[in-house]
């Protein structure tokens, strides 16, 4: 199967010149390269210009609820661990209302790959600062500069426990191609951001601003793996050469402005992944996931024993 294999023939209905465009055009060409059967591939998404992306792709789509797409795909991934799972959604739905769940993820380290969107501001919504919105900025959409904060997506990720954790570019679809299909392949959980223009509503974070002169008189985009940049905790690392690869991805995550670094931040290959722990105290688990039980038995009656089920919670 070639890229437009994993493309729905409808209509697209984002902007002309939006990121999404490239980061969908991304997608589908990881997902050829890792030539996935389109039945066992779940893209879900959350609210939001991003939450569309499930009806582009010709996989299994499911379009969920706001700030809640990692719940879903997570009891996806839960149910029938051989899907590989693809939650998606933006800055503010993932990391304002959905922010909570973002943590969790993390801390659970299940197999499924999380991309965030992140252009600055609520596209669908008309403009409004998103939580990822630097303090003082102001945008063609607002009436006044943002007095808020910003969250540092990379930073949260560390610290929520992600496994794997990168930035891409919207524009630069050859790199996130790479960068989705190493997340797919990572044994745990993924999280890839991705910077992109919001040509609509975000006149300050646009693509001739990505691509201005930084400290390199070349672009502000730099990549880490480029630069020498070593992401990977390596086998059999002992506490202070985990913690070295933890401060140096709180270094380069703080790095914006002049020199917004992309590529693999982090990665730790080595801690188990949530089904593989799930299997350990109930051993047929994995071969007998929730996906496979039969809810009805030849008779047409409930096959579940939920007074058994209920006896053992009790215990």
């Amino acid at each position: 199967m070639d890229s437009n294999d994993y493309a729905a023939d409808v209509v697209n209905d984002w902007c002309a010149g939006c990121g999404d465009f490239g980061i969908l055009r991304a997608l589908e060409k990881a997902l050829a390269a890792l030539q996935l059967p389109l039945h066992q591939v779940a893209v879900f998404g959350g609210i939001g210009c991003s939450g569309k992306t499930p009806y582009y792709l010709n996989t299994n789509g499911i379009h969920t609820l706001h700030g809640r797409v990692l719940p879903f795909a997570s009891g996806a991934k839960l149910a029938n661990p051989e899907l590989t799972v693809i939650a998606i959604g933006g800055d503010g739905d993932g990391l304002a209302i959905g922010a909570g769940h973002f943590a969790n993820a993390g801390r659970r380290n299940l197999d499924i790959t999380y991309l965030l969107f992140n252009n600055g501001v609520y596209g669908l919504t008309k403009g409004q600062a998103a939580p990822t919105l630097r303090q003082g900025e102001q945008t063609k959409a607002m009436p006044r500069e943002n007095i808020l904060s910003h969250l540092n997506p990379i930073m949260l990720a560390l610290t929520s426990g992600f496994t794997w954790i990168s930035r891409g570019y919207a524009y630069n679809i050859k790199q996130l191609q790479s960068l989705i299909e190493g997340a797919i392949a990572h044994k745990g959980s993924s999280f890839l951001e991705v910077l992109q223009p919001c040509p609509t509503y975000n006149d300050l974070n646009d693509k001739q601003w990505y691509a201005g002169t930084g400290v390199t008189g070349l672009s502000r985009l730099y990549s880490l793996q480029e630069d020498d940049y070593e992401s990977c905790v390596p086998e059999g690392a002992n506490k202070s050469q985990q913690e070295q690869k933890i401060a140096q991805c709180v270094i380069k995550a703080q790095e914006w402005g002049q020199r917004i670094p992309l590529g693999v931040f982090y990665q730790n290959p080595h801690r188990e992944e949530m089904t593989v722990k799930i299997n350990q105290q109930q051993n047929t688990y994995q071969v007998f996931p929730p996906a496979k039980q039969p809810l009805l038995d030849k008779d047409n009656r409930v096959a579940i024993d939920w007074q058994g089920l209920c006896r053992e919670l009790v215990l």
